[in-house]
């Protein structure tokens, strides 16, 4: 298989600008990356990334890339182990031993601490450290990515690019692609459209992925139907200008939940049988026909890890 032409085909899908690239060396240094900020010159292949972005790490561990410390969430919740980093990758952070920056605000002082060659943020969600980028960029060349407007290979392909791990991400990708085309051909879909959101109980809130988010493009890649946001719903939109989520809460979330099918991100049993209990859901279509389903508590971010372990689990579901 020819990775380059497989990373390159995927670039070009995920909409992002790579420059300076030789077609015969992909892996040539310097090279330039635009963000949001501008173009960035590399001048030559990082050796020590640190990410602020939980949200990223995954991802850059999925490729091998250099990283050597991470921003963390709360430990040991429901998405998160002793470390704060996500379940799904955390036992690869700790074979690699990857260093805990900081949990939850960002500290300059502890990114500069690590020595970074380059450094990774993320432009939305709560692991965004947008705020302290122009300290950051006086420590070591700084990037800006998005991780809610792209697929997971998307997001995967961009940084391979900055990091020039681009056939190892290939490989993910490709990995991935034909286990998917697989289990395509072994489930059978539950009642169409769906709606996919994680769900807060205590709350009475969920956030709904949107059809751009990495976890509705992942649904649709497999022929599932994202169900319409119903016209007029009042929902907000936080953390930022976000294309992946819409907070639903109060009378807007059982009108928000209205696909024939439910999938709970981060979710597991316990969250099923909460949402059966609740009252002021129980005339949802897929309430009433029990199609309310959990997908684990490790995909509250979709990276290569957390998408292999879901296509296991609508394996035992649907397969």
């Amino acid at each position: 298989m020819n990775f380059t032409a497989l990373w390159r085909s995927v670039a070009l899908l995920a909409g992002f600008s790579v420059l300076g690239l030789s077609s015969a060396h992909a892996a040539d240094w310097p090279r330039q990356i635009t963000d949001s900020r501008g173009v960035h010159t590399l001048e030559h292949q990082p050796t020590r990334i640190v990410s602020t972005s939980v949200t990223l790490t995954g991802s850059l561990l999925a490729i091998d890339a250099p990283v050597i410390a991470s921003g963390a969430t709360t430990p040991n919740n429901r998405v998160a182990d002793d470390q704060g980093f996500l379940r799904q990758w955390g036992e690869v952070a700790k074979a690699r031993k990857l260093t805990r920056l900081y949990i939850g605000e960002p500290s300059a002082e502890a990114v500069a601490a690590q020595m970074p060659d380059l450094i990774l943020i993320s432009a939305t969600g709560g692991d965004s450290a947008l705020a302290l980028y122009d300290q950051l960029s006086t420590i070591a060349p700084t990037l800006i990515v998005n991780y809610d407007d792209k697929s997971w290979q998307a997001l995967l392909t961009e940084l391979g690019a900055m990091t020039g791990h681009e056939q190892q991400a290939a490989r993910r990708i490709a990995e991935f692609a034909k286990k998917q085309a697989r289990v395509k051909q072994q489930i059978t879909l539950p009642p169409q459209p769906v709606s996919a959101v994680v769900y807060t109980a205590a709350a009475h809130s969920a956030n709904l992925w949107t059809s751009e988010s990495a976890q509705g493009q992942f649904l649709q890649q497999l022929g599932f139907t994202q169900a319409a946001l119903p016209a007029g719903l009042h929902a907000s939109q936080s953390q930022g200008k976000r294309h992946d989520i819409i907070q639903l809460g109060g009378e807007n979330l059982a009108t928000g939940l209205n696909g024939e099918s439910l999938f709970l991100f981060a979710g597991d049993q316990k969250d099923v049988d909460a949402i059966y209990a609740n009252p002021l859901l129980a005339h949802l279509p897929a309430v009433k026909n029990k199609h309310v389903y959990a997908l684990g508590t490790e995909t509250f971010r979709l990276d290569y890890y957390s998408a292999m372990r879901v296509l296991e689990r609508l394996t035992a579901l649907f397969g």
